[in-house]
């Protein structure tokens, strides 16, 4: 093919990438959706999510919101199914990990394919909330023994996942050291560094393991009347967000605990889920990178975090009129800042050495045929922003309080923010555990044991913030 026809068709074909799916846009696609979702319009946020993804091959994170919208409208069989087709597609993922996790991650660590052109595989602590979300499914409908399946593979694929990420950041250490790379996030001009290094990002233990996951996992097991289960559940919760009151007593009380009946009043477990998983947005930052024996300043795209501020944080709530303190057991967007964080030597050495290789072959490709090196810069640009799917309809921050009630109805009062919204239980077992979603001013419930009823903005309970 002559020098000529080759540069037109080089940018023909660039031109064409910018309307590829491939490079959707996910976040504007989510924003509307969740739009509609904080609006209460479960419905019309189900369209829009049906309207974005047409094809037949759907991918994981279809699955992941189509089962938290599904949840947010009651229907917990529906959303069981759709969580079922994401866990299968995990569990392929650990399979293959098991198969030979040197094969994948020699596969993942190829530095010419961008991070946002593969098939999304989701996060660590995606993967881990999937299960645990599926737990709270199973438990509102007073599922004990269908929980525990769940709380049991969560389990099993953190152990997946520890000993696959340990392996990982030894070879991207290796890799950039082979490399010759050692640029830091911290070197980024201009990047929000300090998202990163927040006090609550550094203190986690890592990215996917959740204080709430093994405290309801301790809850379930006592429920079931298996104390040698539930102590490691309650210590795993403790030394993962040490401190906190609510995970040093839960140890107490099961120590002294025995039998319960309902005669005796109900162990119940509130659970409050508020907000969104927070974005994934894409940045540009120069840097100074060595092509063809000079250093050249490029500019290269690395993934922010952007916190979801639909929701007023609030930490209490009424119940029967009492005020009632909520202990705060997980933070979506404190977990994804430090997936970011363990993640960026690896996205910094594979952006880098992908644009110095880039770099070359178009000053080369410049020389014999500009409008071809013009073409290829052009898919370049389209191709290069960071990716930024994550799993957007995921709560935020998920509290607890454990109390004691009497068999029968009883009322939740949500803070004035959410419209003093009234929450009516039904307390008929001697464990329960009741899940309410709270969005910008809507909450949300399913199951068996709560109903929201109408609004009495008079009996709001005050906000305490942080």
């Amino acid at each position: 093919m002559r020098p000529r026809a080759l540069g037109t068709l080089l940018l023909i074909v660039a031109v064409q990438l910018t309307g590829c799916a491939v490079f959707r846009s996910y976040d504007t696609e989510l924003r509307q959706t969740n739009q509609q979702l904080t609006a209460g319009n479960v419905d019309g946020a189900l369209m829009l999510l049906e309207k974005h993804n047409t094809g037949d091959d759907k991918d994981l994170l279809y699955y992941f919101e189509k089962g938290e919208l599904l949840r947010s409208k009651g229907d917990l069989a529906g959303s069981q199914a759709a969580w079922g087709r994401a866990d299968q597609t995990v569990i392929a993922w650990e399979d293959a990990v098991r198969l030979d996790s040197d094969k994948y991650l020699a596969q993942f660590g190829s530095y010419m394919v961008n991070d946002k052109v593969r098939r999304y595989e989701g996060y660590d602590y995606e993967k881990v909330m999937l299960t645990t979300q599926m737990a709270l499914n199973r438990l509102a409908q007073n599922d004990f023994d269908g929980a525990r399946t769940e709380i049991k593979r969560t389990h099993e694929r953190e152990a997946v996942i520890a000993e696959l990420r340990d392996k990982q950041y030894l070879k991207s250490e290796d890799d950039a050291r082979s490399q010759g790379m050692m640029f830091q996030y911290k070197d980024l001009q201009g990047y929000p560094v300090e998202t990163l290094d927040a006090p609550e990002v550094v203190n986690l233990k890592n990215s996917y393991q959740s204080a709430f996951s093994h405290y309801l996992a301790g809850f379930v097991y006592e429920a079931l009347g298996e104390k040698d289960l539930a102590a490691p559940g309650y210590r795993q919760a403790a030394e993962l967000r040490p401190n906190t009151p609510l995970l040093d007593q839960a140890l107490l009380d099961l120590d002294a605990s025995g039998s319960k009946s309902t005669t005796e009043g109900s162990d119940v477990l509130l659970v409050v889920q508020t907000g969104l998983a927070p974005a994934r947005d894409s940045i540009r930052i120069p840097l100074p990178l060595p092509i063809d024996n000079n250093l050249i300043i490029t500019t290269l795209s690395f993934p922010v975090i952007k916190a979801d501020d639909s929701t007023p944080f609030f930490n209490q709530v009424g119940v029967d009129g009492q005020p009632i303190n909520l202990t705060a057991l997980n933070s979506t967007n404190a977990m994804s800042r430090r997936a970011l964080r363990d993640d960026m030597p690896g996205i910094l050495l594979r952006t880098t050495v992908r644009a110095i290789s880039r770099g070359v072959a178009q000053k080369k490709l410049n020389e014999v045929n500009p409008l071809a090196g013009l073409a290829v810069g052009i898919a370049s640009a389209v191709t290069e922003g960071a990716d930024t799917r994550t799993w957007r309809t995921l709560p935020d921050n998920t509290l607890v309080a454990r109390i004691r009630l009497k068999p029968g109805e009883h009322y939740v009062t949500l803070p004035s923010s959410l419209g003093g919204t009234h929450v009516q239980l039904k307390i008929d077992r001697p464990y329960q555990v009741v899940t309410l979603r709270a969005l910008g001013n809507q909450v949300f419930t399913s199951g068996l044991a709560a109903q929201v009823m109408p609004s009495n903005p008079s009996q709001a309970v005050a906000i305490n913030t942080p």
